[in-house]
């Protein structure tokens, strides 16, 4: 009897205590990132990528390619494996996006391309998102900021890579809208390799030539830092107008001082957070599209708003970038604590 009523005991007891959900948590979610090698815009995009999954409690893996193709596809076929929920890859050959895209679409992956100037979407495969920084918009960008503040001076263009993509993509729509006003001039397209040696020579052999030219368009700082001391060394400093692109540490102090006239904010970091974010909302569910386009905003820099954060958008890693997502990016900044709530990177 007194064995009987123990157990009726137990079992009231047990039927009093609230009801404990056991079903199992959900699962973590881990996300694979694939960059082309060690350079510091490369590092930058990963290091954003990465914290903005530190936000979302997300696992990152990411693997470096080392400009290796061979390597990439080992990366992306490593990543596939290893069973991630999301994959961002950043190639640096024209090919690597669409072998991602066509290999993860196989393996239910979701894929994310990121600053590919949407050839994986050209190339009409089935990817979430072309993250990328709008190449056509900076070049009508630049065409009408010097039809307005130099009207009549004449353009000569040092470039990145001639065969790269997003140089093509600048450079064309500047000599399409450039055309379009009638103000300026293109006297001379040189290629600058993204070293900053070569375009020194490329700055030398045209000032030597005997070229007229008044603006000096150049397609990243790194080259522009050089080729300003070149033209200080030779007292020519005062005689261009210096212009050029990234908005990156080694411009903007070039900008504050006026050495480089004006330039355009592109922050490889932000996109890596908007990139992480992109790749969460569909894995989430809470977002069907896929094939989109998602372009970072064209943010120019002056002297004038040079200490603006918000203007000059930081490489590494920053909590502005979350108040900037919020602004031009509101359902995916909708994941992101407010910026004093943010962990460290």
């Amino acid at each position: 009897m007194k064995k009987a009523f123990l157990m009726l005991a137990i079992l009231m007891l047990v039927m009093s205590v609230p009801f404990i959900n056991l079903a199992a948590a959900p699962k973590a979610l881990t996300f694979g990132y694939i960059t082309p090698g060690p350079d510091t815009w490369y590092k930058c995009d990963v290091d954003g990528f990465v914290w903005a999954a530190k936000m979302l409690g997300i696992k990152t893996v990411v693997l470096n390619s080392n400009y290796d193709v061979q390597k990439e596809v080992s990366n992306i076929d490593s990543l596939i494996t290893q069973g991630v929920d999301g994959m961002a890859v950043f190639s640096f050959n024209q090919q690597g996006a669409i072998t991602a895209a066509q290999k993860c679409k196989e393996a239910g992956i979701p894929l994310v391309t990121v600053d590919n100037c949407g050839q994986a979407l050209a190339g009409k495969k089935d990817i979430v998102a072309a993250v990328d920084f709008d190449w056509k918009a900076m070049g009508r960008n630049y065409a009408e900021y010097m039809a307005k503040k130099y009207p009549g001076k004449k353009v000569a263009l040092i470039t990145g890579m001639l065969e790269h993509l997003p140089v093509q993509m600048v450079v064309g729509s500047m000599k399409e809208r450039m055309k379009e006003l009638g103000k300026n001039e293109i006297v001379a397209v040189r290629d600058g390799k993204y070293d900053p040696s070569v375009a020194v020579n490329q700055a030398q052999d045209l000032v030597q030539s005997g070229t007229k030219f008044d603006i000096l368009w150049i397609m990243n700082e790194d080259m522009a830092a050089a080729v300003i001391r070149y033209l200080k060394n030779q007292n020519l400093g005062s005689k261009y107008v210096v212009i050029a692109q990234n908005g990156s540490p080694v411009g903007l102090p070039l900008v504050k001082n006026g050495d480089l006239n004006y330039t355009i904010s592109s922050s490889p970091g932000w996109e890596g957070m908007v990139s992480l974010l992109t790749l969460n909302q569909y894995v989430k569910h809470d977002s069907k599209v896929i094939n989109q386009q998602i372009m970072l905003p064209v943010i120019s820099v002056t002297k004038q708003n040079v200490m603006d954060k918000t203007k000059v958008v930081p490489w590494d890693c920053d909590t502005v970038w979350i108040q900037l997502t919020k602004q031009y990016f509101p359902k995916l900044g909708a994941y992101l604590p407010a910026p004093n709530k943010a962990p460290k990177p």
